[in-house]
């Protein structure tokens, strides 16, 4: 159930230490507020509505805590003395300026005190826990409503750690007395930064330890920010790298190779897709695509695809019927009517020798072989990408590839990048010269890709702004 919250008090009061006057029915006199106090006016000490908190993003919150060294510091005493003596001294920070003080008697009240200003809790340990969270028949908590325990309870940090609850982001520091040394090292060990013996404080130990504890507070979010993105960034790198095909080529004589770049920064898997697989007919099925756009919707609408047209393949479906059937696919999964994908798919015949062509707003493949030249193939019959045109179709063509040749697969991101300082891309011209002269030198296979991708990387003067997939067949005699 909500805890009940008292009547709002002026905050100054609070942090100068004076003793606010007490109203008729037992609260905090608002008339001792100075003029211009009034939390319910002033935006810096008013109580947060709930709703505005929940607003309030983790990462921004957090943010703005770390993203300077405190300069002024807040202290938020949580501590019940109904002498109303104050147990802590006159405190300067490092740059001589006061350490504002605010003080709770409860753990209610240092609730609606917790602003964002504030750096560092002092915590009384001997203060009252907090009541167990239930109800008693006239629907307040225990011990009349206030919220509180008598501190009867079999754990002595009970009021830590639901302090350690509300404020998992600012630094705590225990206090205990000198004959209970081994509870304020319990309090360490539970999550305070550090205890301090009650009869021993003094202004300077204190400011030294508000300070300790605040970078020392500050480093273990830094650290455990930065081991939390590891841990994505790993989690992410297993997922991606799990969404890359496996090739299914088993019992087919030809070899396989490829190469895969994204285009995004720190990611594995962009908006190209590729896959091979073999049918039990023996025809080797290859296929190359690009989903416009570089971001994570688009690196997940190429997973789909690949994954349909591998299933699509598999059952039985080729050319025109597998395009048409994969456009419908994009149609119902991208998220936006403006998005489309190019692709090319290449079923190559069990004998090796010929193969059908399908293209679809996609670059032609390569073709090279002993005593031939590279060359492309045809695409005068390169139908419209998918997802452009309702009911389009896209023609087969059959193509010869002879006994011996390597076949080369790839998306634009490996033709666009540019040519020196200027703004003239490679193209495909430049690409076929590029792997003609790379054939005469007698690269194949994995060192044939991997100096085409290094070359294309050094004539554009860095890595490239697009992603970019290629897939290399090869049959030898």
């Amino acid at each position: 159930m909500p805890v009940p919250v008292p009547r709002q008090r002026a905050i100054p009061a609070a942090e100068c230490g004076q003793a606010p006057a007490a109203s008729p029915d037992g609260g905090p006199s608002m008339e001792q507020a100075p003029p211009g106090t009034n939390p319910a006016e002033n935006p810096a000490t008013r109580r947060e509505n709930p709703t505005e908190k929940r607003e309030k993003t983790t990462d921004e919150t957090e943010d703005q805590r770390e993203s300077a060294a405190p300069t002024n510091l807040t202290l938020l005493l949580i501590e019940d003395d109904p002498g109303g003596s104050p147990i802590v001294p006159d405190l300067l920070d490092q740059s001589g300026k006061p350490v504002r003080v605010r003080r709770a008697r409860n753990l209610t009240e240092a609730e609606r005190l917790l602003t964002d200003d504030v750096h560092c809790i002092l915590l009384d340990l001997a203060l009252s826990a907090p009541a167990p969270a239930r109800a008693n028949a006239d629907g307040y908590g225990g011990n009349g409503g206030n919220g509180e325990s008598d501190g009867s309870g079999d754990d002595e940090l009970a009021v830590l750690r639901h302090v350690l609850e509300l404020a998992p982001r600012h630094a705590v520091l225990a206090l205990t007395s000198s004959s209970d040394a081994e509870r304020g090292a319990e309090a360490v060990a539970v999550g305070a930064q550090d205890y301090l013996f009650r009869d021993e404080l003094d202004g300077r130990l204190l400011s030294r330890a508000i300070r300790y504890a605040v970078e020392r507070k500050r480093s273990d979010s830094a650290e455990r920010r930065l081991a939390e993105g590891r841990l994505r960034a790993q989690e992410n790198a297993r997922l991606e790298r799990g969404l890359l095909p496996t090739p299914l080529l088993e019992g087919s004589p030809l070899r396989f190779a490829a190469r895969y770049r994204p285009g995004r920064s720190r990611a594995l898997l962009g908006g190209d897709f590729y896959d091979v697989v073999r049918t039990p007919d023996g025809t080797v099925h290859a296929m190359i695509g690009d989903v416009c756009g570089h971001g994570p919707d688009e690196a997940a609408l190429g997973v789909e695809l690949r994954i349909a047209w591998r299933a699509l393949t598999l059952a039985g479906l080729c050319g025109d019927e597998l395009l048409g059937t994969l456009q419908q696919v994009l149609e119902h999964e991208r998220s936006d009517d403006e998005i489309f994908a190019t692709l090319c798919a290449v079923d190559i015949a069990p004998d090796g020798r010929r193969a059908g062509l399908c293209l679809a707003g996609h670059p032609a493949p390569l073709v090279a072989g002993p005593g031939t030249p590279a060359r492309l193939l045809p695409y005068d019959n390169n139908g419209p990408a998918l997802g452009l045109l309702p009911g389009a179709r896209w023609p087969r063509t059959q193509v010869e590839l002879g006994a011996e040749w390597s076949l080369m697969l790839y998306t634009d991101g490996l033709i666009e990048g540019h040519v020196g300082e200027g703004r003239e891309r490679l193209g495909q011209d430049g690409m076929v010269e590029m792997v003609r002269r790379q054939f005469a030198e007698g690269l194949q296979g994995e060192q044939l890709l991997r100096a085409t991708v290094n070359e294309v990387r050094e004539l554009n003067g860095g890595e490239l702004a697009d992603d970019l997939a290629v897939v290399l067949l090869d049959r030898t005699a």
